[in-house]
């Protein structure tokens, strides 16, 4: 679990690319490695990837194809910048919000605009997640921990002060970069919550089957 809150911007040092999918070097940049163990999980450009090697300044990641499909590792290059955050701990001051590290699509940043010494962000908002998309909500972009200040029907804004621009990759971006989108946990919780509650209300009211029904035909007091 994470909080997206970036630690440090590393690099990609190599990608080995495999039919069973791809192994990942990466430089950590100003990451603490002291306390890093093999098996710890370290969100790379939001995306919870474990830990097989590392060293003082870099460590190496296995990336399945499932992964490869579905998040922008597909297209990246080595020498690519990535944002970085090691696993929260139990007493990690809980800056942005509960992050997963599991993609939910890659999506597009269609327009960039100055707004005062911040930058507004328009994203596209693919339909099937636009549920989980609310204005004030949180969501994460390619590990970063982000509020949504506004939503149309395809798109949603962020507005990025000057410390978030200088401390991610986000300073990068322009208008046609793809990014990772992780939207918000507990919403996903929620709906699965309320769609399973709702099935559950349908089957028992298309059975026929009610407490009135049993009461009545003294099944209960």
């Amino acid at each position: 679990m994470f909080t997206g809150i970036i630690e440090a911007v590393g690099t990609i040092q190599a990608i080995n690319i495999t039919g069973q999918g791809a192994r990942l070097v990466i430089s950590s940049g100003l990451l603490d490695m002291s306390d890093v163990k093999l098996g710890d999980s370290i969100a790379t450009n939001g995306i919870c990837l474990t830990v097989v090697a590392f060293d003082s300044s870099t460590y190496s990641a296995d990336v399945s194809n499932e992964t490869l499909q579905r998040t922008g590792f597909v297209d990246y290059q080595t020498g690519q910048s990535v944002n970085l955050e090691k696993a929260m701990l139990p007493t990690t001051r809980f800056g942005g919000h509960m992050v997963s590290g599991h993609v939910d699509a890659v999506v597009a940043i269609t327009s960039i605009e100055h707004n005062g010494n911040s930058l507004e962000y328009w994203l596209e908002m693919p339909s099937a997640l636009a549920p989980y998309i609310a204005e004030k909500g949180s969501i994460t972009i390619d590990g970063t921990s982000l509020t949504v200040n506004s939503v149309t029907d395809d798109k949603f804004r962020l507005t990025i002060v000057p410390h978030t621009n200088a401390q991610t990759i986000i300073a990068q971006y322009k208008a046609g970069t793809k990014v990772n989108l992780e939207v918000d946990l507990i919403a996903r919780y929620i709906e699965r919550l309320l769609t399973k509650k709702d099935a559950s209300s349908a089957e028992h009211h298309s059975s026929g089957v009610t407490h009135e029904l049993l009461a009545r035909s003294g099944f209960m007091k």
